[in-house]
């Protein structure tokens, strides 16, 4: 791009004062900005920036005698034309806007919708006369301070440069001159990594295909917690995924869906260190994945899709650089009823641990304080030796039971509700339907004590306390009792020092609320609700005393003190001086008050 070349102006400059010095023929209008001029320097002409607009004010300010009238530029390419047959807003060179002076209508005019140009500005004060051929104008800055402005006419500036010819010969010196950094595939430049680390995508080979992978752990998307593949599992990341899948037709799907096999989930190597897809041949870079419990392959039973996966559980033993040492999994089954629509929760864990390091239960996640509950967190449960977060119904945009549960946060009493469309009509299968929708899945036994509460450690739990209903209601065997409510009471305290004091857990229990409905109903909406209230049972110790204080009190007798220096004899000598000294001054004040 060129510079404009400063132009010299002929301007004739008269050192008068301000009273006798010519003034133009009409007041300047002032500028809403004075970017558009640039930094002015009185006595030297600075150019200023190309502010890409024909005008540097959108008004029509005052131009002194010999001003070069501008009328409004055409430009042979419109670029803010964009709506055919309407005038686009603040599109200057728009010609269905029909607009003689565009900026007399619109508040700007848009990027390159006006002939760029330069402008050379001077303190208006310095100026008499203008022989300039150019068009001028007289504006007032921000400062109030008015510039007298002439437009350079730059016609470089409203061009680029000439297209340069591109062939196969100077192709690839163009793009290296002007390309930046290639957007080719990592794989392909550089090497795998020796090691894995923290967050890296876990390598799989599946030798059947010869095709290298990730190890995928599927996690919920949207609104409806749909299930996605392409979530990979980060190396050292140990986290717990639920989702949801939806079946238009499960009779079809029950053996010939993928995620519904357990097999899917472990007819793979696993690669101990990336370095292993260089030698996909060693099986010493492969570490197989063994089965932590029995399975059965899915089978379509009448009405029921049996042995579908629910639950998958990774336990993963790594040994720092030495990368992956060991891996099991371990697979919980469900049965689901045929129907249109019908879906399944799946949950999906992984658990990393040290080579050697004794296998507890599995984190659910954070904790919710060390050691005390803080205000907000998950309310730790535990089931058998899993421990999880407590959690509560949550429904749906219709207001039907949605699969994805809202936790429990300690300190928050809470109420939620929904409507159940239960699968089951047997008394008994809708009853444990009900409570497993009510307390969720798996079902807490048992509390935290603190936030920081170990699993492995069974004394840092608390067992909570329920009474299901029974099975059926005593005005006769065609009636069923079913929990339509869930309170959570949970007794809580602070312990410890006042300054800081640390809120645990003192006991817990389930309180369902039961309601009587008729057996082998089906197409039935049952309403649930479920609460939770904290209640604080902290003992406030007794208030401390108030501190010891100093009662001063003089003797009665004031020569006292003299009394006592005299009765001391020998003693006395010693301190002769001062009681002569304070009687001398006694004798002055009495002296002075009897005047």
């Amino acid at each position: 791009m060129c510079t404009p070349q400063l132009l010299l102006l002929t301007v004739v400059v008269l050192m008068l004062p301000d009273a006798a010095r010519p003034q133009p023929s009409s007041p300047a209008q002032a500028l809403p900005t004075s970017s558009a001029l640039g930094p002015v320097t009185p006595e030297v002409a600075t150019a200023a920036t190309p502010d890409w607009s024909e005008d540097p004010t959108p008004g029509t300010p005052s131009v002194p005698e010999n001003a070069t009238s501008d009328s409004f530029p055409a430009l042979p390419i419109c670029i803010c034309d964009l709506t055919p047959d309407t005038c686009d807003l603040n599109c200057c060179c728009d010609k269905d806007c029909d607009l003689l002076h565009p900026r007399t209508v619109f508040s700007f005019c848009l990027p390159g919708s006006v002939r760029s140009s330069s402008w050379v500005c001077v303190d208006h004060s310095l100026i008499f006369r203008s022989n300039s051929p150019f068009p001028s104008r007289v504006l007032t800055d921000s400062s109030g301070i008015a510039q007298f402005c002439v437009r350079v006419n730059n016609s470089k500036l409203n061009y680029f440069q000439k297209l340069q010819t591109v062939n196969a010969t100077n192709f690839e010196a163009l793009a290296a001159e002007f390309g930046g950094q290639s957007l080719a595939s990592t794989s392909e430049t550089q090497p795998p990594s020796p090691f894995y680390r923290a967050g890296d995508p876990i390598l799989i080979y599946y030798p059947s295909w010869s095709v290298v992978s990730s190890l995928r752990q599927p996690a919920a998307v949207g609104a409806g917690g749909l299930c996605t593949e392409s979530s990979p599992a980060g190396f050292l990341e140990s986290k717990s995924t639920t989702c949801t899948r939806f079946f238009r037709d499960l009779a079809s799907s029950c053996t010939s869906e993928p995620a519904l096999d357990a097999a899917t989930y472990y007819n793979f190597m696993v690669l101990k260190v990336p370095r292993g897809m260089t030698d996909l041949q060693n099986a010493q870079l492969q570490v197989p994945v063994t089965l932590a419990s029995e399975i059965s392959p899915p089978l379509l039973a009448g009405n029921t899709c049996q042995n579908i996966v629910s639950q998958v559980l990774y336990d993963i033993e790594t040994n720092g650089t030495f990368g992956i040492q060991k891996v099991s999994v371990s697979f919980r089954q469900t049965n689901l009823t045929v129907r249109p629509g019908v879906s399944l929760q799946q949950d999906f864990t992984i658990h990393f641990r040290a080579l050697g390091q004794h296998m507890a239960a599995l984190p659910a996640g954070p904790r919710s304080g060390n050691p005390g509950y803080l205000i907000g967190k998950p309310l730790l449960a535990l089931t058998g030796d899993l421990g999880h977060s407590m959690t509560l119904l949550q429904s749906e945009g219709s207001g039907i039971c949605s699969v994805k549960r809202q936790e429990v946060q300690f300190g928050v009493n809470t109420v939620s509700g929904c409507k159940f469309r239960p699968n089951e009509v047997n008394c008994s299968h809708l009853q444990e339907e009900i409570y497993q929708a009510l307390h969720g899945r798996p079902r807490p036994e048992h509390v935290a004590i603190f936030g920081n509460a170990d699993p492995a450690q069974k004394g840092g739990w608390t067992r909570i306390l329920s009474r299901n209903c029974s099975v059926t209601a005593a005005n006769g065997s065609s009636c069923c009792l079913i929990p339509v409510s869930l309170e959570i009471q949970v007794l809580w305290a602070h312990i410890g020092l006042q300054s800081n004091p640390q809120a645990h857990v003192a006991g817990a229990r389930f309180l369902y609320q039961c309601k009587s409905v008729q057996e082998h109903q089906r197409g039935i909406e049952v309403p649930l609700t479920t609460l939770v209230n904290f209640v604080d049972i902290t003992q406030k110790p007794e208030p401390p005393r108030d501190q010891p204080q100093t009662d001063w009190k003089l003797p009665f007798d004031f020569f006292f003190p003299f009394k006592v220096a005299f009765s001391r004899g020998v003693r006395a000598q010693d301190s002769a001086s001062p009681v002569l000294v304070l009687c001398i001054f006694l004798l002055g004040v009495l002296s002075s008050q009897t005047r």
